[in-house]
């Protein structure tokens, strides 16, 4: 029965979850980790960047998924990085299309149901041979794309990918969309809508006459762009389609080997909706961790050789459940 008690124990000041979600985005600081960078190409002929950290002796390899509008070299993305990379592991730091800093070839980018790049990040890891022992570690939108992976292809699923964590993940996306339209949140449905009303505007130069503009100015919810935007560019009829067919959470009685999904209680982007309590009760791999602080992948903690703690849990559920499948 896999609801796991927690253990996090919030600083003092550090209580209030905008607070513990705004704080690190702003003012963390994290050494690069993956600092040697790949391109390869994805079987339409677009590309991907891939940062690694390799150490030659080691055959263990976590890759990690950032979340929306995020890139391979995040504080938190870095942060996990640094701690695995500690213990001996190789890291693997990936970015989906158009995150690395440079447009991507097409019209298509990327969403929270793109389970196919993840796919193709492992078959070009598996063609290296070098790794036996495979952890996935996403972070949000990153996060549902690995726990949907793991969901869909759980009769498929290659041997080498051991476990899994999920970290602050709105594994049902039409709830946390529409919980993100709260007047609380408006800070960040705007810091949102600037990244990807700038993409949006990039593709229309590069595609002209593939995108209408109409409206995209006043644009401030995901209801609004991703009807207008991602859903028709990625092949939904409609925001809810994309939603519906994009969320996790359906799939999660599906996983078949150790998985953590760590959601803070006080989670400003979460309703109720995205915390599978009785899934987690009913299975045998799915663990579902629920601090009662944390924010939207906060977590944090002082004193700990600068690591927070959604880090060192990581570590530690992959570390314990080795060998547990």
């Amino acid at each position: 029965m896999p609801l796991v008690q927690s253990t996090y124990k919030s600083p003092f000041l550090f209580r209030s979850a905008h607070l513990q979600t705004i704080y690190p985005a702003l003012f963390r600081r994290v050494p690069l980790i993956t600092e040697d960078r790949e391109r390869i190409t994805t079987p339409d002929g677009d590309f991907l960047d891939l940062d690694w950290h390799i150490k030659k002796y080691s055959k263990r390899l976590v890759i990690l998924t950032h979340g929306l509008e995020g890139n391979s070299r995040q504080p938190y993305m870095q942060g996990m990085a640094k701690v695995f990379s500690n213990q001996g592991w190789n890291v693997l730091s990936w970015n989906f299309r158009g995150c690395s800093g440079e447009t991507n070839r097409f019209l298509k980018s990327y969403h929270s149901g793109a389970t196919e790049e993840l796919q193709t990040i492992l078959n070009h890891v598996f063609k290296r041979e070098q790794f036996t022992e495979i952890a996935l570690v996403g972070f949000s939108l990153g996060g549902n794309v690995i726990l949907k992976y793991l969901g869909d292809r759980a009769k498929t699923l290659d041997t080498r990918i051991k476990s899994a964590v999920a970290i602050s993940v709105p594994c049902d996306l039409k709830s946390s969309s529409l919980r993100l339209e709260d007047s609380q949140n408006l800070i960040y449905m705007k810091r949102f809508m600037i990244t990807l009303r700038k993409k949006i505007r990039e593709k229309m130069e590069l595609f002209p006459g593939h995108l209408n503009d109409e409206n995209l100015d006043r644009m401030k919810t995901f209801r609004q762009f991703d009807g207008a935007y991602t859903a028709p560019i990625h092949g939904f009829t409609s925001a809810e389609d994309y939603w519906t067919r994009s969320s996790s959470k359906p799939v999660l009685k599906n996983i078949t080997i150790p998985t953590l999904l760590i959601n803070a209680a006080d989670d400003p982007f979460l309703p109720e909706n995205c915390y599978p309590m009785a899934l987690a009760r009913e299975s045998e791999r799915f663990h579902l961790e629920i601090p009662f602080h944390g924010g939207h992948a906060g977590f944090v903690e002082f004193g700990n050789h600068k690591t927070y703690w959604s880090e060192g849990r990581a570590l530690n559920f992959v570390e314990e459940t080795r060998g547990k499948l």
